[in-house]
């Protein structure tokens, strides 16, 4: 288990493969049922620091980054579409466990479309979101749409703040493991926000359906007035 926490580790990933194993990391966590325990911004909040530092190309990150992000949703989606009721049917095995759809269904069910945007900041729903999409036969053009958005915003946005922030603050590298953890919990603060709102609305709905349906709240007409 160490040696795999010690595999996944974002400095370990970018030293060892470069940006062409951060590409690939990226696809495959955007939309192959293999990559869901990937780390995501974690690693191009790193690559954007390194970048930063000139041991990557941040041009080639940032393209890099934007495309394998979209691509890697379209074959999510793509997946889903073409496979998903047969492949939801399987049993749970060691990579694919049903709740880990069950988690993004559930996502996909309060927030829609936009699921696909939101989606890109929550680990493990990034990686189940497209494909359920694809099950439930979102019109392609909508999908396209919230993915190009969503692969712009988290894909480009974390590299970007991270390139930024080591350009800025040379010194955060000695402290990367601290920044991340701040990266990814401000990352997941639209989602909360999201979240909560829906949440409200949802309660705000339940109690006028509830109101509507109490017979104390019903008015009586008057027999004076008939």
């Amino acid at each position: 288990m160490l040696a795999l926490l010690d595999a996944i580790n974002p400095d370990h990933l970018l030293e060892t493969f470069g940006t062409i194993g951060l590409l690939v990391v990226v696809f495959a966590e955007s939309g192959l049922l293999i990559g869901f325990f990937l780390p995501g911004d974690s690693l191009l909040f790193a690559a954007g620091l390194l970048a930063s530092q000139g041991e990557l190309n941040i041009v080639v990150v940032l393209v890099g980054c934007f495309v394998a992000a979209v691509l890697g949703d379209q074959v999510g989606y793509m997946t889903g579409r073409r496979f998903g009721p047969a492949l939801f049917r399987r049993p749970d095995s060691r990579l694919f466990r049903r709740e880990h759809v069950t988690k993004a269904e559930e996502f996909f069910a309060h927030h829609g479309p936009k699921t696909i945007l939101l989606a890109r900041f929550v680990p493990v729903v990034r990686t189940f979101a497209p494909i359920v999409a694809g099950v439930s036969s979102m019109p392609y053009r909508v999908f396209v749409v919230w993915n190009v958005i969503g692969g712009l915003i988290w894909a480009v946005g974390v590299t970007t703040l991270g390139y930024v922030l080591g350009s800025t603050f040379p010194w955060i590298e000695d402290y990367l493991l601290p920044t991340l953890l701040v990266v990814v919990a401000l990352s997941l603060l639209p989602v909360w926000l999201e979240i909560r709102k829906s949440r409200r609305a949802s309660a705000v709905a339940s109690a006028a359906s509830a109101a509507s349906a109490d017979p104390a709240n019903v008015v009586e007409p008057d027999p004076a007035e008939a």
